[in-house]
């Protein structure tokens, strides 16, 4: 098990490039302009099966409601256990919608051109970032696109337990008074972890997400950004108690 691990994460990430380097003009086409972004999502949904599948990664989904019925556009929220947990959202999540994700993933080699046309970077140590980020968001979502963002802002290093919630998702959704959808990623932490190479979590398995009913926001002021942050962190969090995740 110990060598195990770490062999097949160097394959994990391996298979990655590959699948990277191979769609890399295909991508680079896509993101040539803003008309041609839904071409580089439905990419990533292929990519996303091919760096699941390849490597051993069944993916189960289950939702609450039809998932061609969630609305558009929405704020999709979701906890944060594992670099899986964005493959895997490509995987079933419906309609159109870019990531927010932290502004250092624009340096990343061939990654980053993904930060620098299509999704969303946010610089947190920058105030003004920060609000252009926000801005940015917003300008999204009247264009009709949704926005899928983690409020933890990180991995936590004692996945699965959550860190608490940041505001930016619930003020956005009740700016722009529209939904916010749930999302718990219940055990990809299992499969792959962050952490030491050796000792961290890697091996193939079953990858489970659970989208949630939609929260409707409408006629929600400030006033209730608290509660509808308590809610969304309740209802994930219960999810990963009924899947026996913090046992």
């Amino acid at each position: 098990m110990f060598l195990f691990r770490p062999l097949w994460k160097l394959f994990f990430l391996l298979n990655f490039l590959l699948g990277l380097l191979v769609l890399y003009p295909l991508f680079r086409w896509h993101l040539r302009s803003k008309e041609s972004f839904a071409g580089a999502l439905r990419l990533k949904r292929f990519w996303a099966a091919w760096i699941m599948t390849v490597p051993g990664i069944r993916f189960k989904v289950r939702s609450e409601v039809p998932l061609e019925s969630l609305p558009q556009p929405c704020v999709y929220c979701a906890n944060h256990t594992s670099y899986l947990d964005i493959v895997a959202s490509y995987r079933k999540t419906p309609g159109f919608y870019v990531f927010m994700g932290k502004g250092e993933l624009r340096n990343a080699p061939l990654f980053g051109m993904f930060f620098k046309e299509m999704n969303i970077p946010v610089f947190r140590n920058s105030r003004s970032g920060s609000h252009k980020a926000y801005l940015r968001a917003g300008e999204e979502i009247d264009k009709g696109h949704s926005v899928f963002l983690y409020p933890e802002a990180t991995i936590p290093k004692s996945a699965p337990q959550m860190k608490v919630f940041k505001n930016g998702a619930f003020k956005l959704a009740i700016d722009k008074q529209v939904p916010i959808v749930p999302v718990a990623f219940i055990n990809n932490w299992k499969i792959l972890q962050n952490g030491g190479f050796f000792k961290s979590n890697g091996r193939p398995g079953l990858s489970k997400v659970v989208y949630h009913a939609p929260i409707q926001t409408t006629g929600m002021t400030e006033d209730d950004l608290v509660s509808l942050r308590t809610k969304v962190y309740q209802i994930i969090d219960q999810t990963l108690k009924d899947e026996k995740q913090y046992e």
